[in-house]
């Protein structure tokens, strides 16, 4: 071996071998490529050995290692064997941005020592992309505004397009981003509202109707994942789009007020009221008062802009009584009402009008309301009140609106009755009542004869128990005031109180029972029992102490002697006496200390020591702390601090020892102080100190500031990202998240992006030709949630690079230049421009045929002519009128490319119009019948042009000279285009009239010409017009195969002493008539399956006519013929394939549906088939397909066990008119394939869905298929509920599973799975795009997948496995304690086992088509174990049970395994398999009687 070839041999007689050193010892190409995952961990094996020829290590090395170009170190090499290694020591390996790292690569050295050569060998490593990168959106949130108005299913927002949606910078799948909408917890309608139109493309539509009445905004969460291949490893993300929606023109107006009716959106229909005295002249009445005022508002409030808003029209669409507009009108616009005439009572007593409200912009949804008018009797009486005084009561508890009552148990409101002799007592007065005071507390209804009181403002009855005022009417007939008295009932609004919060007693261990302690006291404003306070202990009195509950005085229990040193928290509640549910109490505390009778004792603080926090924002003057201490002598207390504050910061009163903030505080000079306070009661050894420490906390109170000392003014390149521009630094002295500096960009964050560290780089390559100057504004904020900021503008210029190639102003130049234009003229001027600094951009013809006929300047891009340019001539060498060259533009100082454009120019040599359209006759003449219908053409004119054709010039058209045949021109007229002259009216004209019509020829030239002809029109006499018999022929069916000049049915028409002449005018693509008979015959052969069916114009003319070369058509003289076309059997049934290709699995059922044949082109019975297969026999002499006579499904006539990777060829005959009439044949190919060969599609779609849309998704599936396989026929095994979840027992009938497989033609087999799944899933973006609109919105594909019993198998396969020796030892125990059993039960049961398998085999041999082959006798082998489940597997309709089972047969095996399967659980029931048998068991505990069905 090479690598064992010491040096001193390459010296001795194996130095031939030494030239090997250094060379790869394996085949292949030269370099070295690994794939390796991004993020791998450091020492990862890149290459295991390097395979280079020679030892590297050792005495007797003879050659030494090294790497080369290892410039970032990725790589470390372990020369002795010849492995690499990652080195990520302190990074990351990232094939992601910023890093970008995709490929490695180094050359290894090796060095051959004995011949000093060197070779180099390159590694190239390529970095495999991991999707650890989530999608990111550039916005967490997007808006969209839409008018409720859009119709359902139109696209509303695209913003997710382009680089605006979202992205994620993984490579391949890991980087496609897919969007879909997400239920919103916070707004669950918003899912529905709207769906993704394209997943990919992220459009969102519309999916069901807006209503801005009932909603405003949605917010729709939308979801971004990208397109791992293993779902579950998708990463995403979310943003929220705001849907706003706008107001639209979607409802009419409405009347004011509007109350709505029983939880509806409608109004309650209004009615609105007014009253005018009778006789009184219209200016004292106008505008009327109405009540309520009429005022009518468009339902759409919010429609934008303002101006878009309708105005509203008012109308009286109707009234009672009908001489209402006599006195009544209403304006237009303003909707008051007028009087237009002083009005009788006698006549009438009121007027009840209908208005109308409607919109001034056409909106077809008005609204409607009544409008009474009362007219009362002449006012000469003063208007009066029932009573002299009213009494009401009001509790103060009452809310605002509540009407005043008439008694003290506010059941009944107090009603104010005003009366007027003027008016009927039934009927409201109309007066107006005031109260002369208190008018801001009380109100009065203003109409109706009984008004009431309601409260406007809250009442007190502990601040006012009584109201009395005035009530009077000031009408124009003043009344007499009465008095109205309102008295407050109390509520029990108030709560006892007690003047502290808490009370602090001290006694003395001589107080003797029954002596106070304290008086307390709370004090309830209400009155009554709501006022009367009981009071009670509620704890802490420990038996010592007793309240008095009415007094409120607490003294020394009965039989109590206080303990020196005990102290006492007595909890104590006042309560009032209102009834319990309105109760309202109060607690206090008692704090109760006893001490011995004269102590002396120095005071106490609560606390030794005290702690607080002050934040720094803390006012002057603010109380900080209470450090009050307590003497049990009740000896005056001085408070002084005697350290810690050497500043003064702190005052301390000296007498109630009260801590207040002296100065203001500043955490940032001083973040805390630690105080020492004394107490002292004066007297000696009477002074306590305790400790006060004090921590100042920050506040936000420090803008961020930026460093200006670093530059402010930048510069980057154009065309590239990620460049670094700059740097800004910024710090903040508040502390914690108040001092932490975030940085962003404010006004270009799509082009700049900023660091943590305030490192500035552009996001995307910037374009100087764009924009060379930004003035970006950086904002420096700091942590809060409220934070501070600060903007600091920084400049960046973009330099340029000579990167743009001139651009043309236009995409294309077009010009027309005149015919004949002489030698110089400019027929236009091009003109490029680049957009770098410098460019230099001259211009030339690049067409060499161009540069014949045209000059351009290389300066000024002015385009001339360079010889006289005739339209006719060019026309007449065949160079056409319009010239097509290319012309380029080139800047002499760019580069190449870019550096140069080119641009089409297309000039059109314009024609003149050199001639006049030209008649072809002077003089026209034409007849036309007396009745003429519209429409009925008389003759024709035809004009020509000699100007080139094609050219406008000679497009030749034609209209009525009406100046010269102004009456002709009425009822005559001429088509554009064809020249036809026609009736424009149905006429009614004396016969013999001539009309005298001139024409006129126009062309579209330039200038346009004319010419002129005279047309004469005839009115024939109605003698020579002849008559059809009938208005319509219907003759017998004609048979398809009829030769040509078959007699069809003759027509038949009259004329007084006239010659007929027969013709078909319209329809005639049948046959011929003869001119003088009538007789219709066949002209051409006919075919029913093209044509079922003629329909024949028909015309009669008189021979006098006809010679003169005219036709008259009228109603009498055309008659319709309706012609049908029998049909016969003559085509041979078309199946629809020739070759047809289906499938059938292993455990497909006997009768089980294969496939469907179509054919025939004839109809009825010539297209009703008989179908028969020619089947080559089996071994066994049966046929292994059957097929239904008159429906054409193929259908399996045996069981295909162990038959995967089989296939059958047979023909069908299809034999038309039930099998009694001509015939063909096609091949049918059918595969046996099982679960192996399956792929399972899963769509988010209901079954149902799919089975709708079946054969729509399998040609979309069968075509990718096709893309590789061609003629491949994919067929569907099943459609159902998506199977989910371990063991894939669950079902989502939400979704679907779509099994199928796919047949290769050229093997007549199944295409493997992993192909199929690879021809599938490699496409799935595609067929889901083709899916889309079968499947609906948001139903697209979900994965490719094996099915779920492969999983299933593979699961058992993998249990038995763990268990298989423990089977075996138990079924030899089994079988050997099983032989008595099985000896009766072959006896007992063979019998009856025979009966029923020859009764199977009748039934299938009766099944099967006459002729078919009776199947052999089915061999019997008679199976016995003892039932001993060793596993099993449950899913909901199967359960998988291994057995032990010896075959009795002496032709099989003992001892062999079998596996069974039990239907719903049940072992009555059981099929196992092996091999090549197949067993029907059941079972009589505890055993399994088997037999064999099949030995195939």
């Amino acid at each position: 071996h090479l690598s064992r070839c010491p040096i001193w041999c390459c010296l001795s007689s194996c130095h031939y071998l030494c030239p090997m050193q250094c060379k790869l010892s394996r085949p292949g190409p030269p370099a070295t490529i690994v794939t390796i995952e991004e993020e791998s961990k450091n020492g990862t094996v890149l290459v295991e050995n390097m395979q280079i020829n020679g030892r590297a290590h050792g005495p007797h090395r003879t050659i030494t290692l090294k790497l080369l170009n290892n410039d970032d170190y990725w790589v470390i090499l372990e020369p002795a064997r010849q492995k690499l290694y990652l080195n990520s020591t302190g990074r990351v390996l990232d094939r992601d941005p910023p890093n970008s790292i995709s490929t490695i690569v180094v050359n290894v050295e090796c060095h051959n020592l004995p011949l000093g050569s060197r070779i180099l060998h390159e590694v190239r490593i390529i970095v495999k992309d991991k999707n650890d990168n989530a999608p990111r959106f550039q916005h967490p949130t997007y808006y969209v505004a839409v008018s409720e108005l859009t119709p359902v299913g139109t696209t509303i927002f695209t913003g997710f397009s382009g680089n605006n949606g979202a992205t994620d910078i993984d490579d391949g799948p890991n980087g496609h981003i897919e969007y879909s909408i997400l239920y919103n917890p916070s707004d669950p309608d918003s899912n529905s509202t709207v769906s993704v139109a394209n997943t990919l493309s992220g459009y969102i539509v519309l999916a069901e109707r807006l209503n801005y009445e009932e909603r405003t905004r949605y917010l729709v969460l939308v979801q971004a994942n990208d397109r791992a291949p293993h779902p579950p490893n998708r990463l995403t993300a979310t943003a929220t789009l705001t849907v706003d929606v706008l107001d639209g023109d979607d409802l009419g107006p409405m009347f004011l007020p509007c109350k709505l009716a029983n939880n509806t959106r409608d109004c309650i229909p209004l009615t609105y009221r007014a009253a005018i005295p009778e006789f009184t002249e219209p200016s004292k009445l106008n505008p009327l008062n109405v009540t309520p005022p009429v005022r009518a508002v468009d339902m759409d409030r919010n429609i934008q802009p303002p101006s878009d808003r309708p105005g509203i029209l008012y109308y009286i669409l109707v009234g009672q009584p009908a001489t209402y507009a006599e006195y009544f009108s209403l304006n237009k616009t303003t909707a008051e009402l007028l009087v237009l005439q002083p009005i009788s009572r006698d006549l009438y007593q009121r007027f009840t009008l209908v208005i109308k409200a409607e919109q001034d912009n056409g909106h077809p949804l008005p609204a409607f309301a009544d409008l009474i008018v009362e007219i009362l009797d002449e006012n000469n009486q003063a208007p009066y009140f029932q009573f002299a005084t009213y009494q009401g009561y009001v509790s103060e508890s009452s809310p605002v609106g509540t009407t005043i009552s008439a008694s003290a148990n506010l059941t009944a409101p107090l009603g104010i009755i005003a009366l007027d002799n003027d008016i009927e007592e039934s009927k409201d007065p109309m007066v107006k009542i005031t109260l002369d005071d208190y008018t801001a507390i009380f109100g009065l209804t203003p109409t109706g004869i009984i008004r009431y009181l309601r409260l406007l403002k809250p009442v007190d009855r502990e601040k006012q128990m009584a109201y009395t005022f005035t009530v009077a009417s000031d009408g124009v007939q003043q009344s007499s005031p009465v008095t109205v008295n309102i008295l407050v009932i109390d509520a029990n609004d108030n709560t006892p109180t007690f003047a502290e919060v808490s009370y602090s007693v001290e006694v003395f261990t001589d107080m003797q029972p029954g002596e106070t302690v304290l008086q307390l006291t709370a004090v309830d404003a209400d009155e009554g029992l709501n006022g009367l306070v009981t009071y009670e202990i509620l704890a802490g009195a420990q038996g010592d102490f007793i309240i008095n509950n009415r007094t409120g005085r607490i003294t020394v229990a009965p039989g109590v002697a206080l303990t020196v040193g005990r102290s006492y928290a007595l909890t104590v509640k006042a309560s009032d006496n209102a009834p319990e549910t309105q109760r309202r109490s109060s607690i206090t505390t008692v704090y109760i200390e006893v001490l011995p009778p004269n102590n002396q004792s120095p005071p106490r603080f609560p606390l030794l020591a005290y702690s607080l926090e002050v934040s720094e924002a803390m006012r002057i003057g603010a109380i900080l702390l209470n450090l009050q201490a307590t003497d049990r002598e009740n000896d005056p207390i001085t408070y002084r601090i005697v350290s810690g504050d050497s500043q003064n910061v702190f005052n301390l009163s000296e007498t109630i020892g009260l801590l207040l903030l002296g100065k203001p505080l500043d955490r940032e000079t001083t973040d805390q102080y630690r105080l020492i306070v004394t107490a002292s009661d004066g007297n000696p050894g009477g002074t306590s100190t305790t400790t006060v420490n004090i921590v100042v906390t920050d506040v936000n109170d420090n803008d961020p500031e930026f460093d200006l000392s670093i530059l402010t003014n930048f510069t980057v390149q154009e065309e590239e990202a990620n460049l670094f521009v700059g740097q800004v630094r910024a710090t903040d002295l508040d502390a914690g998240l108040n001092g932490q500096v975030h940085y962003r960009i404010v006004n270009h964050p799509d082009l700049f992006i900023i660091g943590a560290n305030g490192s500035i780089y552009t996001r995307v390559p910037l374009d100087r030709e764009l924009r060379s100057q930004y003035e970006l504004v950086v904002e420096a904020s700091d942590g809060d949630a409220d934070p501070r900021r600060t903007t600091l503008t920084v400049s960046v210029q973009v330099t340029d690079i000579d990167d743009n190639s001139p651009v043309f102003s236009q995409q294309t130049y077009v010009a027309n230049v005149p015919e004949n234009s002489p030698v110089g003229t400019v027929v236009l001027k091009l003109s490029a421009v680049d957009a770098d600094l410098f460019s230099n951009i001259t211009y030339r013809i690049k067409t060499e045929s161009a540069r014949q006929l045209f000059s351009l300047n290389p300066v000024t891009g002015e385009l001339a002519v360079l010889q006289t340019l005739d339209f006719e001539d060019l026309a007449a060498m065949g160079m056409g009128a319009s010239f097509t060259f290319q012309v380029e533009a080139v800047d002499q100082g760019g580069v190449v490319p870019p550096g140069q454009a080119t641009v089409t120019v297309r000039i059109t040599v314009r024609d003149m119009n050199d001639f006049s359209p030209i008649f072809s006759q002077d003089l026209y003449r034409g007849m036309v019948a007396p009745n003429a219908e519209k429409g009925t053409v008389i003759t024709t004119v035809f004009a020509e042009d000699q100007d080139p054709p094609g050219t406008p010039a000679s497009f030749v058209r034609y209209r009525v000279d009406m100046d010269r045949s102004p009456y002709s021109g009425s009822i005559f007229d001429v088509e554009e285009e064809s020249g036809r002259v026609i009736t424009k009216v149905n006429l009614n004209e004396e016969p013999s009239v001539t009309f005298k019509l001139f024409l006129i020829a126009f062309d579209d030239g330039d200038p346009v010409k004319t010419n002129s002809t005279l047309v004469e029109i005839t009115v024939l006499q109605p003698s020579r017009i002849p008559i059809f018999t009938q208005e319509e022929y219907k003759f017998a069916p004609v048979s398809e195969l009829a030769p040509f000049g078959t007699e069809v049915g003759t027509i038949l028409a009259a004329a007084i002493n006239q010659t007929i002449f027969y013709s078909i005018v319209a329809g005639n693509e049948l046959g011929m008539v003869n001119n003088r008979t009538g007789i219709i015959s066949t002209a051409k052969p006919l075919d029913y399956e093209n044509v079922t069916s003629y329909v024949l114009r028909v015309q009669a003319d008189s021979m006098v006519v006809v010679m003169s070369n005219l036709r008259v058509p009228s109603k009498t003289n055309t008659a319709k013929v309706f012609i049908e076309v029998q049909d016969e059997n003559d085509h041979h049934p078309v199946f629809s394939r020739k070759l047809y290709i289906g499938g059938v699995t292993e455990d497909t059922k006997i009768f089980s549906s294969v496939l469907k044949i179509a054919t025939d082109r004839d109809t009825g019975n010539y297209s009703a088939m008989a179908y028969r297969l020619i089947i080559p026999p089996t071994a066994e002499g049966q046929d292994s397909f059957v097929i239904e006579a008159y429906t054409g499904i193929i259908k399996s006539a045996i069981m295909f066990r162990n038959m995967r990777r089989s296939y059958f060829t047979f023909e069908v005959i299809a034999t038309d008119d039930y099998g009694k009439g001509l015939s063909s044949s096609a091949e049918v190919v059918v595969s046996v394939v099982n679960a192996l060969d399956m792929q399972v599609v899963v769509s988010t779609v209901p079954p149902t869905l799919v089975e709708e849309k079946k054969e729509e998704l399998i040609s979309i599936l069968e075509r990718h298929v096709q893309d590789q396989i061609p003629g491949a026929k994919v067929i569907v095994e099943s459609i159902g509920p998506r199977r989910h979840g371990d063991g894939f027992e669950l079902e989502d009938y939400s979704k679907s599973d779509l099994m199928v497989y796919a047949i290769d033609p050229l093997t007549n087999r199944a295409i493997s799975p992993k192909e199929l799944f690879k021809f599938l899933d490699g496409n799935v973006l595609e067929i889901n795009k083709e899916f889309q609109p079968h499947l609906g919105e948001g139903g697209r594909i979900l994965e490719i997948r094996s099915p779920d019993v492969v999983a299933s198998v593979k699961k058992a396969a993998q249990a038995v496995g763990y268990t298989e020796g423990a089977l075996l030892a138990l079924a030899i125990i089994i079988i050997l304690c099983c032989i008595p059993a099985i000896l009766i039960v072959m006896v007992t049961y063979k019998q009856s086992v025979r009966q029923a398998e020859c009764a199977k085999t009748a039934r299938i041999q009766m099944a099967l088509p006459p002729g078919g082959k009776a199947a052999p006798a089915v061999n019997h082998v008679h199976l016995v174990c003892v039932f001993h489940p060793t596993h099993s597997t449950r899913s909901r309709d199967q359960q998988v049970l291994f057995l032990t089972l010896r075959v009795l047969d002496t032709n099989s095996v003992a001892g062999s395994f079998f596996a069974c399967y039990a239907n719903n659980g049940s072992v009555n029931n059981l099929l196992c398999r092996k091999a090549s048998f197949m067993c029907a068991c059941f079972v009589l505990m505890p055993t399994v009687y088997c037999q064999m069905l099949s030995a195939n």
